[in-house]
């Protein structure tokens, strides 16, 4: 059955976060949890990085959100995403807060703000940097039925996220496994920098930048490795999964990619992807990369990929990586940064013995993987039902 339809703005406060003067020492630094809105990643926010006073508070647009406030973010990468506090917090001026009563289930109206950002993304305006206002949050339309059939909806989809969250917890266990070994049998990346047994990745193989396209060319048909495919990924077996791209001319050699090639994020507007790297195991087929990457191919029988691609994943690399542009607001990787990396050389039998042991610990996290997905599925077509009103 379809449930009444109700404005946010109908049976919840909604306010809007601020932030204290920056010139104001005496604002910061305190006791208050302030909130960006990075902090809205679809899930309970428990912590904040970083703290406001009182008196920040006082003489600020920043408001003190209870426990179970939804929030949802205004603008930026995270536009329309959403969290729910666990903690009494403040945010700023990109976030929104949907302040708890009696009239809603607050783990319900999540779970529904979730389930409908495709079209909050669709309804939000501006270019590179998406905005909602908080007119528009007041305004949304949320299926409302009775307060006892919001918490058992809720509570179905609670399980899910749990089940989520979990999977997820473990993936991340067993990343963390590999990477402890690494440094334990190698040491850490950083040390490398200085020793006179490492050398240059330079001398290890060639650098290619990907190729510039455009949306409306025709003619070629082939699979591209675009930035959004990385993600956390080790390796990419399955160029099926990739997403298909049309040129006006069949390209080069030098752009499509070998097995074994490692390809890096050379740019991005989300920071955090930069410098991610996956190694690439095309096979027979045809498969290039977008120009917001980097080709590195190994020429140089000294180190096995799978070895240097572990290597690069180990966050003390990355910080290796950017030591020199810390700061920048938009982060971007070129040649000759990586060409100045320093790799240790340890022999091959010990490279491909560290390669031989964390291949277990790959296949369970790949079957890990794979049961991730299928509940992630299963959690959107379990949110469709629900507020179709055909769960209960």
């Amino acid at each position: 059955m379809m449930y009444p339809m109700k404005k946010i703005k109908q049976f919840a406060d909604v306010i809007t976060g601020g932030t204290p003067s920056t010139k104001k020492t005496e604002y910061w630094n305190g006791t208050i949890p302030w909130l960006p809105s990075g902090s809205c990643q679809n899930c309970r926010v428990n912590h904040a990085d970083t703290f406001i006073t009182e008196d920040g508070l006082q003489h600020s647009a920043a408001k003190l959100m209870p426990i179970n406030t939804v929030l949802i973010a205004l603008t930026g990468a995270t536009t329309g995403k959403v969290g729910l506090l666990g903690i009494e917090a403040s945010a700023n001026q990109s976030v929104t807060g949907i302040v708890p009563n009696e009239k809603f289930y607050p783990e319900y109206l999540f779970h529904y703000l979730i389930s409908i950002r495709d079209k909050i993304l669709f309804d939000s305006y501006g270019g590179a940097q998406k905005h909602i206002s908080q007119g528009y949050v007041k305004d949304l339309e949320v299926p409302l039925p009775d307060l006892q059939l919001q918490i058992q909806i809720a509570t179905v989809l609670e399980k899910m996220t749990l089940l989520i969250s979990k999977r997820k917890e473990q993936i991340a266990l067993l990343d963390k496994l590999s990477k402890d070994m690494f440094v334990e049998i190698f040491g850490d990346p950083s040390t490398f920098q200085n020793s006179k047994d490492s050398v240059f990745l330079s001398s290890l193989g060639t650098f290619k930048n990907g190729m510039n396209y455009r949306n409306g060319d025709k003619g070629h048909r082939i699979k591209c490795l675009g930035v959004g495919d990385f993600k956390s990924k080790y390796n990419i077996f399955d160029v099926n999964m990739l997403s298909d791209i049309e040129l006006e001319k069949e390209p080069s050699e030098e752009y499509l990619l070998r097995d074994n090639d490692i390809v890096f994020v050379r740019s991005n507007g989300n920071k955090a992807l930069v410098g991610r790297c996956v190694l690439v195991y095309p096979q027979n087929n045809r498969l290039t990369f977008s120009g917001f990457c980097i080709r590195f191919r190994i020429n140089d029988n000294r180190v096995l990929p799978e070895y240097l691609n572990h290597m690069l994943h180990l966050p003390s690399t990355r910080n290796v990586l950017f030591e020199s542009i810390r700061g920048c607001n938009i982060q971007n990787l070129n040649q000759k940064m990586l060409s100045s990396l320093k790799i240790h050389l340890p022999p091959i039998e010990l490279q491909q013995q560290f390669i031989d042991n964390i291949q277990i610990i790959q296949n369970k996290s790949a079957q890990l993987e794979s049961s991730l997905a299928e509940l992630e599925t299963t959690y959107k077509a379990t949110l469709q039902k629900a507020f179709n009103g055909e769960l209960f």
